[in-house]
């Protein structure tokens, strides 16, 4: 409701190596929605992201690359605020775990842990498998032989190898909040979207939970926060890392001005950090679990995982450069469903700009605004006589000019913002723009099938339907770039601009279309157009022309 405050936060990304489009995707899916809360007039928002910059993990990456953790964090943290800047992320935090005022959170945090009784000192020993930074149950590994042909147990899910260990760490009674957590879940079903996600944890929560160690021997792991009771342990990075969502609020002081209205974007694979570790730590401190926890699956190759033995990893620079930051944008949201793991390839992301934002988006605003068409250069009036209102359009022959297909594309424009905001909410972007776009496509057939251009100005009768054209597919794209602003936003702007639609006049909560239908005046009637923005997204080449013409400037 208005008024109501909102952290939308991604996970933090772990600093040891630069960004791919698999971090640009949970950024840019966060970044939607808190663009699409803001247009809506909500309450006060936060976007929040960061670096998770510590860990064994850093530890060995900063020794092999001959630098220090401290060094690493920095250079690599850069690339992320950069990556993201660069991909109109609008976040409002930037959180690194390096941080004091994050470090002083997770010591009280601890504190609190420990207080609540929640902690207890324990031998443990199991599988540890350092790229994912956790202890591996005996179900989830396989047999595998390593590079010298060795037997060796992997992680069935990453095919990470794993390490038997054995030590004395802090643990964390996890076994105790298993129907806590299940009560939280049954009375707040909408708490993990996509449905197939709940379902998961709910499943993971029928089986054991065994108690999770939360801390790691300083001898072994110097690169994280000391345990403050205790300075020969060091505080797992898991529990260091979750609780920058604490921290970005003010946690211990303020963070009850937001806390628990957050809503979580996490990939697939933290899934069980975020929705099973995380609300025990949180209902152990005497906090409530976050509101939402919205999950997304993964980016693959051209059907291959991405690795970097594979050589396949994504730049996200690089695709910013060549297809344009919101062709970029629009292909990650559009393409992306968050319940299956979605492909990646050139020629797709070609396939889909070229088609649904340069030729039917492009094209549509291209000619319904060309001085052929328009020569008084604004938004021509509606005739009402033309398009008169009635209630079952099947019976509309003979009425005015309009046919039964022009008032199907009349219902299905003015149920777009409704059908968009409910795709929003369930965390179903990919279906918001998939609706958009099959309205793109009614409306260029609207614009082909009364031929406009055929119509003679200087008879007033035509002139009335030829302006009535043009009033019902501006109005129609005025929705459009109103409603893509959170996806695109320069594209959006230059749309909206070229419409004469004032900064003031976008946002979605009084977002009505073709008032005139209805006998209600249009703002815009009569309007001079905004100055001509050019091509509103340039087609691009096929990646083998582009790669021929690399080869070309080679010879």
């Amino acid at each position: 409701g208005p008024g109501r405050r909102l952290l939308l936060s991604t996970p933090i990304f772990y600093a040891n190596g630069p960004p791919h489009i698999g971090h640009l995707y949970s950024a840019l899916l966060a970044d939607a929605l808190h663009r699409y809360r803001g247009l809506c007039g909500a309450g006060p928002g936060r976007l929040s992201t960061g670096t998770d910059e510590h860990g064994l993990k850093i530890q060995q990456a900063a020794a092999a690359a001959g630098t220090s953790p401290p060094e690493l964090c920095q250079r690599v943290s850069g690339l992320f605020r950069q990556a993201l800047t660069q991909a109109a992320v609008s976040f409002t935090d930037f959180i690194r775990t390096s941080e004091p005022h994050h470090q002083r959170a997770v010591r009280h945090f601890w504190g609190a842990l420990q207080d609540g009784g929640a902690l207890y000192k324990g031998c443990y020993e199991g599988w540890y498998c350092t790229p994912e930074e956790c202890f591996l149950p005996e179900s989830q590994l396989a047999e595998r032989r390593d590079a010298q042909g060795r037997p060796c147990k992997v992680s069935l899910e990453t095919g990470h190898q794993v390490h038997w260990t054995k030590e004395e760490n802090y643990m964390f009674r996890l076994s105790a909040f298993r129907d806590p957590l299940r009560d939280w879940l049954r009375d707040n079903p909408r708490a993990i979207a996509p449905d197939p996600f709940y379902q998961r944890v709910l499943r993971w929560l029928e089986e054991d939970l065994p108690d999770l160690s939360i801390s790691r021997e300083r001898s072994r792991l110097q690169w994280g926060i000391p345990v403050p009771s205790d300075p020969t342990q060091t505080i797992y990075v898991w529990v260091d890392a979750l609780v920058n969502y604490l921290s970005v609020v003010g946690y211990p002081e303020t963070h009850g001005e937001w806390w628990p209205a957050a809503h979580h974007v996490v990939g697939k694979d933290i899934l069980k950090f975020h929705a099973v570790y995380w609300p025990a730590l949180l209902m152990a401190v005497g906090l409530a679990p976050p509101e939402r926890i919205l999950v997304h699956s993964h980016w693959t190759v051209r059907g291959q995982k991405m690795s970097k033995s594979l050589g396949n990893v994504i730049d996200p620079a690089a695709c910013v450069g060549q297809y344009t930051l919101d062709g970029f944008r629009y292909f990650l949201l559009r393409q992306g469903v968050p319940e299956r793991d979605c492909d990646y390839y050139d020629e797709k992301v070609v396939k889909l700009l070229n088609s649904e934002l340069a030729d039917a988006l492009g094209g549509l605003l291209n000619r319904s605004t060309a001085l052929s068409i328009n020569p008084s250069n604004t938004y021509p009036c509606f005739s009402e006589s033309c398009f008169p209102k009635v209630l079952d359009y099947r019976e509309a022959k003979g009425l005015g000019r309009a046919s039964a297909e022009d008032y199907e594309l009349v219902a299905s424009v003015a149920s777009l913002p409704l059908q968009v905001a409910s795709y929003f909410e369930g965390f179903q972007i990919y279906k918001a723009l998939e609706c958009i776009a099959l309205c793109v496509r009614q409306t260029n057939g609207f614009f082909q099938r009364h031929k406009p251009w055929k119509l003679d100005r200087r008879d007033p009768a035509e002139q009335l339907w030829l302006d009535t054209i043009i009033h019902v597919t501006l109005e129609c794209l005025r929705v459009y770039g109103t409603l893509l602003q959170p996806v695109i936003p320069h594209t959006a702007d230059r749309l909206l601009s070229r419409l004469a639609v004032e900064p003031e006049e976008r946002g979605l909560s009084n977002l009505t279309f073709l008032p005139r239908y209805d006998g209600k005046p249009c703002p815009f009637e009569g309007r001079e157009l905004g100055p001509d923005t050019g091509v509103l997204f340039h087609r691009l080449e096929k990646p083998r022309q582009r790669q021929h013409q690399i080869e070309t400037k080679k010879v």
